[in-house]
């Protein structure tokens, strides 16, 4: 059985004693639920203070929200693998739609940045998810299908274990609507059978598929209840430490 895993991305919000606060807020007093995989991943600026807010706190590990596929060098503005390692990292978003979009990553450059991540000893939540306009002109299927052979082409069976796929349909992300979860389920599905087909079907049984796209404590348990759900990577309510603990909750 595959162990629901949430991630929390937190984006470009919070200073540094906010997200401490926020990181404490999610201690034992919510009681999280031990059967769920937890990620909280902060700005670059606060990973250290989330790192010790959280230290001592089984269950919930550090990501960071990109990286780049070197590890050190003339790469103003960037942050290598080691460096997130560095600062307590086990986890590490590659290709999330924001990315994506603003900066114009390839597939092609996703997937460098898939192999030097995973070569680097972090664990990938690798993103993917077709826009408003591509799903209106029926273009989803064909979308996702790029994303996942493009941007995990070469990838090893044995590194599909430190691989969590995030289906995010854009037109969900933070606009408030969210996928039924009827629709998530077929595209999670679609996903699934994708990766049986390019992989195999021993690593799609075992790859652990989210959902993102204004996943809220109202809404994640129908979302993830849905049998190739595995879990959810959640924007906005992550910065709330009630709410998220609840979308926890209902992954477990």
């Amino acid at each position: 059985m595959r162990k629901s895993v949430v991630a929390g991305n937190w984006k470009m919000n919070l200073l540094t004693e906010d997200a401490r606060d926020l990181a404490l807020g999610l201690g034992p007093s919510n009681d999280l639920d031990g059967n769920v995989e937890v990620i909280l991943c902060p700005t670059f600026t606060t990973l250290w203070a989330v790192r010790d807010a959280l230290n001592g706190q089984p269950g919930i590990a550090l990501g960071g929200q990109n990286c780049y596929h070197k590890e050190s060098g003339a790469f103003t503005g960037e942050i290598s693998p080691q460096m997130l390692l560095d600062v307590g990292c086990e986890w590490v978003i590659i290709g999330h739609s924001e990315r994506r979009q603003y900066f114009n990553e390839s597939d092609e450059f996703l997937n460098e940045k898939v192999h030097f991540a995973l070569g680097a000893g972090l664990k990938v939540m690798f993103c993917i998810g077709e826009t408003l306009e591509e799903r209106e002109k029926g273009q989803m299927n064909e979308v996702l299908v790029r994303q996942i052979e493009g941007g995990l082409a070469g990838i090893g069976d044995k590194q599909f274990d430190n691989i969590v796929v995030a289906y995010e349909p854009v037109w969900a992300i933070g606009t408030g609507v969210t996928a039924s979860p009827e629709q998530a389920q077929d595209a999670h599905a679609f996903v699934r059978g994708v990766v049986s087909n390019t992989f195999g079907e021993t690593i799609a049984n075992a790859l652990r598929i989210q959902y993102g796209g204004s996943v809220k404590p109202n809404n994640a348990q129908e979302l993830m209840s849905q049998p190739d759900v595995d879990g959810a990577l959640v924007g906005g309510a992550a910065l709330d430490a009630e709410g998220f603990a609840a979308i926890v909750k209902h992954a477990g």
